[in-house]
């Protein structure tokens, strides 16, 4: 007897400064193409820096597949200057077999509503265009694109055009008190955290049943008829 190709088993958590290198290894093949403005790939050094400069104040999550790192989001201070501090920028980045299968989407909500819960005011998100997928993720969560910087950077023989989106989080009050930084975050409210991640789990675990359906659907055409 055949059997169906078993769906993959996805799951989401906080990172930590262990998973630098397996998120480097995610991250290095974006910089052959124009997906990400770095010219060469960081170094190990180089890219822990970065997640330690990140993960004080902005969540960071790793997404596995089988127990393995296979895609990566964060959020970083948009500016450095003191009054843009209610603003911060998201990436994601996931292996290539990890995408098309919504994913991504699942990672950036976590985000968001981290970034919501410290008091973030304002999402950024910055597009090297044409970018369909990435496009399509920004538009389905109500990012709004505010301009497009052309010829923003030189790279793969070409000038790119980038795409700045942006989706408001909370109202712009007139007294705003200070976002608070994800380590304290997690720390004071580790059950609000904790359930942003459940609720993510949860909804990678029901991609990951529609796709094992889809898989077994095709190899057995009856099992789609046994279904409610």
């Amino acid at each position: 007897m055949d059997f169906p190709p078993r769906a993959a088993c996805a799951s989401v958590r906080l990172a930590t400064r262990d998973d630098a290198e397996a998120l480097r290894a995610v991250y290095a093949p974006y910089v052959e193409t124009p997906v990400t403005f770095d010219t060469a790939a960081p170094s190990p050094a180089e890219f822990a820096a970065r997640m330690d400069n990140a993960m004080p104040t902005h969540p960071c999550l790793v997404l596995e597949q089988d127990g393995r790192v296979v895609g990566f989001a964060y959020a970083h201070a948009q500016a450095s200057r003191a009054a843009y501090r209610w603003n911060a920028e998201l990436s994601v980045y996931l292996e290539q077999g990890a995408t098309g299968r919504g994913w991504g989407r699942v990672l950036y909500d976590a985000l968001l509503k981290l970034l919501r819960a410290q008091g973030v005011k304002s999402a950024y998100g910055l597009v090297t265009v044409p970018n369909a997928a990435s496009e399509r993720l920004h538009e389905g969560f109500g990012f709004q694109r505010c301009w497009v910087q052309p010829h923003a950077g030189w790279k793969t023989g070409s000038w790119h055009d980038v795409a700045w989106y942006v989706k408001e989080l909370a109202p712009f009050d007139d007294d705003p008190a200070d976002p608070v930084p994800f380590d304290e975050l997690a720390r004071t409210r580790a059950d609000l955290v904790q359930q942003v991640l459940a609720d993510a789990n949860a909804a990678l675990g029901h991609r990951v049943d529609n796709e094992g359906d889809r898989n077994a659907a095709a190899a057995n055409p009856a099992f789609a008829e046994r279904r409610p």
